[in-house]
């Protein structure tokens, strides 16, 4: 039987960590026994706010303003990391942004923002990570997308990220063993305070009806799907998990 703490001892640092998907996660870390480095890149005030709660729950925080798509930055929120509880057993790759844009009028700055946050942003972080997580047998978790195994014609940038980030969860997963496993979460349609006013426009009903399991996704379900690839067996690696209901079927 699993230990209500798996995590105890252990800390972790999860990107975009402040607010939606990745709050969720930092959450769910810190009751599993975490203490927990969250980085943010405009959410100040929700960054605090977490770290607030995570204390709450008893367990060390830390928020860090941190842009990963900036090689210094990445190192600097990582130093803080490691300067603050004095290993990392944990990163999760979250920060991403998502768009939409019709892809015969996608400008190159379009693609290159959304490919430096969600494709190279991970691997920076994960770079810069790479020798502490490697001294305590430590793990990465990757936040893919359900758009990275399905194309989404008016989301195409974002695919496309999210297709090269879970290909280089497989490729991390070779390159980083024996020490290192290397995992992905790949989340379909997720229900979130922003997405409440697509109720009116019947997109939310829509999915839900198409999904296998006759809802929508929560964050409580990403972050659940996390904390396996965290403090389930090691030996698995090189996974990408779709926690979609169904929904890509």
């Amino acid at each position: 039987m699993m230990s209500t703490q798996p995590l105890g001892g252990k800390s972790a640092l999860v990107t975009g960590g402040a607010r939606r998907v990745g709050r969720g996660i930092a959450l769910a870390l810190a009751q599993a026994g975490a203490d927990v480095v969250l980085t943010y890149r405009n959410s100040h005030a929700e960054a605090v706010e977490t770290a607030c709660e995570i204390e709450r729950l008893g367990r060390r925080a830390l928020a860090v303003e941190c842009d990963v798509r900036s090689e210094a930055s990445v190192r600097a929120a990582v130093a803080a990391a490691i300067s603050r509880f004095g290993r990392l057993d944990l990163l999760v790759n979250n920060a991403a942004i998502f768009e939409s844009a019709p892809l015969d009028s996608l400008t190159l700055e379009d693609w290159d923002a959304v490919f430096e946050t969600n494709a190279r942003g991970p691997f920076l972080v994960a770079r810069e990570a790479l020798p502490y997580l490697r001294d305590v047998e430590g793990r990465i978790v990757n936040i893919g997308s359900l758009g990275g195994m399905k194309a989404w014609a008016g989301h195409a940038h974002y695919c496309a990220s999210k297709a090269a980030l879970h290909m280089l969860t497989q490729a991390m997963a070779k390159a980083f063993a024996p020490e290192v496993s290397v995992n992905c979460v790949a989340p379909g349609w997720i229900e979130l305070e922003e997405k409440e006013n697509l109720r009116a426009t019947g997109k939310a009903e829509h999915f839900a009806a198409k999904t296998p399991m006759q809802r929508n996704g929560s964050v409580e379900d990403v972050a659940q799907a996390v904390l396996f690839f965290a403090a389930g067996p090691h030996f698995v690696t090189g996974q990408v998990l779709a926690v979609d209901g169904g929904l890509g079927l």
